[in-house]
């Protein structure tokens, strides 16, 4: 269990602060729903925690094979929906991995990106596309 302490701090603004570590992040409203943008928005956070999640368990999976992942990167891109709610409608992963893996193990890196966490818990009407280049 992780506990995470939230307040809004008025203005379409939110405070997180994470239990354990202490660390601290501020939310934003994104302009298109009456917010400034100028910080991560509740649902890009639910973007950036699939990639970096993504990226955690392909990187526990290339420690246990002995090779690094350092340099891997994943672009996000979050489309929201209006109809019938406003929601997260579909997010898109583009993963670079280190062009020093071996065919096997770019393979089992790129099957495991969807067994992550966060993968597994967003909703299925949530259209999710992987690509890896």
């Amino acid at each position: 269990m992780v506990e995470i302490q939230i307040e809004y701090k008025g203005n379409l603004r939110t405070q997180i602060a994470h239990g354990p570590s202490g660390t601290v992040i501020e939310t934003d409203a994104p302009t298109d729903n009456q917010g400034l943008g100028e910080r991560f928005s509740p649902t890009d956070l639910v973007a950036a925690a699939l990639g970096s999640c993504a990226l955690t368990i392909m990187g526990i999976a290339a420690r246990k094979m002995g090779v690094s992942l350092e340099g891997a990167t994943v672009r996000m891109e979050k489309h929201m929906i209006e109809q019938p709610e406003r929601r997260i409608g579909r997010l898109v992963a583009e993963y670079r991995l280190p062009p020093t893996l071996t065919h096997h193990q770019r393979t089992v890196l790129e099957r495991v990106a969807s067994a992550c966490p966060v993968f597994r818990s967003l909703h299925p009407d949530i259209q999710i596309d992987i690509r890896f280049v």
